[in-house]
């Protein structure tokens, strides 16, 4: 699409597909292939030499995953993106392309479990060290960035206790000392929030969550500068290999085009939800972004278009308490993930956050009563009705 005033919606079905470049296709074919031919041995070398353009290997590009990537590019409003086969495969490419042994990584006061397990990996292994943060001054950040810092890792809303995270004021500090600044922006999507235009450098996604919207596919994306991407292309991602197939970035481009639809209706049910929630003897606390009691609902205000799908609540009571609540659902489903159209609850001190040591869940503020719910697309009044005779059990 040459039409750069397109609004997000439209964005998301039609960028970066020109269905008279794939015989008219209205929809992106799957180029399922493992490799590409050459008309001649000389054009084969021109295109590992890097001289001419063109497919040659799916693991070095495919024309399917190219149109997935140029669409999350433009809805991210950035320069370029890459597909990866897991969120954590993004995750760990980009970390791996920013850092180097006796380096130092900022994150925020919470990170999901399998982060928080590479960040131990990096430390371990390859002595790159890593702080947590609130952030909730220029003065803390100034604070905890060290000569070393390589670059910062920020989650918000925060997983699994929707604390948010002010981008524009840590991308200000970080610009001016030349650190790059990677936001998981798994949880709003670039529907309701997109980091870069706020002076931040990287955006990472598990788009298993609500870019596929389907729980039908595990991948990640990561979307930054055009000179930057290229160079984790040609390096991090081809060498480790953490590839997305042709299928799963069809599937993602497939369940792409209802985006802003069902984020629209994951956030009206959650508004719901808290409502629910906030006032039932049953529930100590209920953190919710688009709660004008929330610390930080200003900052959710000021850079995201809606509060999200997600809410967090504390039962009254222990993590038997918890776990006897989650037993007597019947529509709500038990599962980790997030963003489908099923709504799920897990338990992230057993489940998302179980490799956090205990010290480290209690700074984050993640309780044993703690628990975590992904509001799906089903009729606001079933959910609530699941939620409610499940608490009158306790």
């Amino acid at each position: 699409m040459e039409d750069k005033n397109l609004r997000f919606e439209t964005e998301v079905i039609h960028s970066g597909y020109v269905s008279n470049e794939h015989q008219g296709s209205l929809v992106p074919p799957l180029y399922q292939t493992s490799t590409f031919t050459f008309s001649t041995a000389e054009q084969g070398e021109k295109r590992f030499s890097g001289q001419e353009d063109g497919y040659i290997y799916s693991r070095l590009g495919n024309p399917t995953v190219k149109i997935l990537e140029e669409r999350l590019a433009v809805l991210e409003k950035g320069d370029a993106a890459l597909a990866f086969s897991s969120g954590m495969a993004a995750v760990s490419a980009t970390l791996v392309a920013l850092t180097k042994t006796g380096d130092h990584i900022l994150c925020s006061q919470g990170v999901y479990g399998c982060t928080f397990g590479f960040l131990q990996i990096l430390k371990e292994k390859y002595g790159i060290e890593h702080d947590f943060s609130s952030m909730d001054s220029e003065e803390m950040v100034e604070k905890a960035i060290l000569p070393n810092t390589a670059c910062i890792y920020i989650e918000t809303p925060i997983n699994p206790t929707m604390k948010l995270v002010d981008l524009g004021m840590i991308a200000k500090i970080a610009n001016e000392k030349g650190i790059p600044v990677v936001v998981d922006n798994t949880f709003c999507s670039p529907y309701l929030q997109t980091p870069l235009t706020y002076g931040c450098d990287v955006v990472i996604h598990s788009a298993t969550k609500y870019i596929c919207g389907h729980g039908d596919v595990l991948a990640g994306i990561v979307v930054g500068k055009k000179e930057w991407i290229q160079k984790v292309s040609r390096t991090t991602q081809k060498d480790i290999g953490g590839i997305i197939s042709p299928f799963d970035a069809w599937l993602l481009l497939r369940g792409l085009k209802t985006l802003p639809v069902r984020i629209d209706r994951h956030c009206e049910n959650t508004d719901k939800i808290f409502h629910f929630l906030r006032n039932h003897p049953k529930i100590e606390t209920v953190h919710y972004p688009g709660d004008v009691d929330h610390p930080d609902y200003q900052i959710m205000k000021k850079q995201m278009k809606k509060p999200g799908g997600l809410i967090s609540f504390s039962i009254v009571g222990t993590k038997e308490t918890a776990q006897r609540f989650m037993n007597e659902l019947n529509l709500i489903k038990i599962a980790v993930s997030l963003g489908d159209a099923e709504t799920l609850i897990q338990h992230p001190a057993t489940m998302t956050h179980a490799v956090v040591p205990e010290i480290e869940r209690s700074k984050m503020g993640i309780t044993e009563n703690l628990l975590r719910l992904s509001v799906g697309l089903e009729a606001w009044e079933d959910i609530i009705e699941d939620l409610d005779q499940s608490l009158e059990k306790l």
